[in-house]
């Protein structure tokens, strides 16, 4: 199964967290999508490093990001800046959708 993970908030980060690792260590892909105020959390190294979680994706809409003042330069290279178009991709690729 592929889970989808919609993050526009940024106040839910234990809760990603938390069901990204459990769907990775049960063998799911997870597509994580952070947008709007949910680009906030890529300032927590927390976030940052979900993407190396084995079957963990994760991008971001660059606009988003760059109207929330977050700064991006130092992500991990795994990390996709990208635009709506991700999510329009998480959609169409994940089984289940949660929006956080």
């Amino acid at each position: 199964m592929k889970l989808g993970i919609l993050v526009n908030s940024d106040r839910h980060l234990g809760s990603i967290t938390g069901i990204v690792r459990a769907a990775s260590a049960k063998g799911h892909g997870v597509i994580l999508f952070l947008m709007d105020a949910g680009t906030r959390l890529l300032a927590d190294p927390a976030c940052a490093a979900l993407c190396q979680l084995p079957g963990v994706s994760l991008s971001f809409c660059q606009e988003s990001a760059m109207r929330a003042g977050v700064g991006v330069d130092t992500l991990p290279e795994a990390i996709v800046s990208g635009s709506q178009l991700q999510n329009a991709m998480m959609v169409q690729q994940a089984d289940r959708i949660i929006v956080l």
